[in-house]
């Protein structure tokens, strides 16, 4: 199935330098985001505390929540509302010592003094130290890290090395925007957001490495042309099959976002991000950055 003629020729390398200026926009802004923010909207899975999620049989909103809890002094509470049920809320505690263990009683029970008996449902109680929560992001930084370098390792002895470097600029643009995006949108970044990441990852260089597979090819059946011709070649002939991927994943994507419920939404937001984003660069960063490198290299061969 081909939903694109196989001689279409359109000139993506000829605008690489509009693409450029697009991914610094959204890279600057993302850390500028970042920066006004002080930093990534962790989850209580990196910074610890205790995550209470209640469900309410009457409308309410988070200021008489937070009202009702000042009688108990849990410090630093933030509540929120969650996934698409107006009456559903989750309760962040900074804390998590063991004096906290009856924390969902207590709630309950300032919950009940403003709200009628059988109105508060307490549906789950997550609790994690900051020890762990500090080990745990400094592990979810390392599975991004180790893999990586790993894919560094793997792309230069399938390819060359210079293809390598295009791939992971391409990943790390793709992981930076995300992040970036994450922060506009204050959303939190949890476990689950990082095997989004490392979906992510998998997902743009699958794409990359299909595009730099017909290079390849057609750098022994096009040499007489110049090499950004060869690349921009091999953009159009994989174009087809890039759409048909990237189409039918959103699709899939899309699905959980809007139907998967508040448990898997930021997991299915990350992705649908992710996605664009990786589509994205395989076209216009992964393989531009072949052609600058050739560029570069051109005055070395000829000393």
């Amino acid at each position: 199935m081909q939903l694109i003629k196989p001689d279409v020729n359109i000139d993506f390398i000829g605008k690489r330098k509009i693409a450029l200026f697009v991914s610094i926009a959204l890279i600057l802004i993302g850390f500028a985001s970042l920066i006004a923010k002080g930093g990534p909207n962790y989850g209580i899975d990196f910074v610890g505390g205790t995550l209470v999620q209640v469900q309410f049989t009457q409308s309410t909103d988070a200021s008489a929540i937070k009202k009702a809890l000042q009688e108990i002094e849990l410090g630093s509470v933030v509540v929120q509302r969650f996934g698409d049920n107006q009456n559903e809320f989750l309760i962040r505690v900074e804390q998590s010592t063991t004096e906290l263990q009856g924390l969902s009683v207590q709630i309950q029970n300032a919950l009940g003094q403003t709200y009628e008996k059988g109105d508060v449902d307490i549906r789950r109680v997550e609790m994690v130290g900051p020890q762990v929560g500090k080990d745990l992001r400094s592990k979810g930084l390392k599975a991004i890290f180790y893999a990586m370098l790993g894919l560094l390792a793997y792309i230069s002895w399938r390819f060359e090395f210079r293809f390598a470097v295009g791939a992971i600029v391409a990943l790390i643009h793709d992981v930076i925007i995300t992040l970036g995006v994450f922060s506009l949108f204050n959303k939190e970044i949890d476990l689950p957001i990082i095997a989004a990441f490392l979906a992510i990852i998998g997902y743009s260089l699958n794409d990359t490495i299909i595009v730099y597979d017909r290079i390849r090819e057609n750098t022994g059946k096009y040499n007489k042309e110049g090499f950004p011709y060869i690349v921009n070649r091999s953009i159009n002939e994989t174009l087809s099959r890039t759409l048909l991927t990237s189409g039918t994943t959103l699709m899939v994507v899309l699905a959980l976002f809007i139907l998967g419920g508040g448990v898997i939404h930021n997991f299915a937001f990350a992705m649908l991000v992710g996605v664009l984003i990786g589509t994205y660069s395989s076209i216009f960063v992964a393989s531009p950055v072949l052609i600058f490198w050739q560029q570069k290299s051109k005055p070395k061969k000829s000393k």
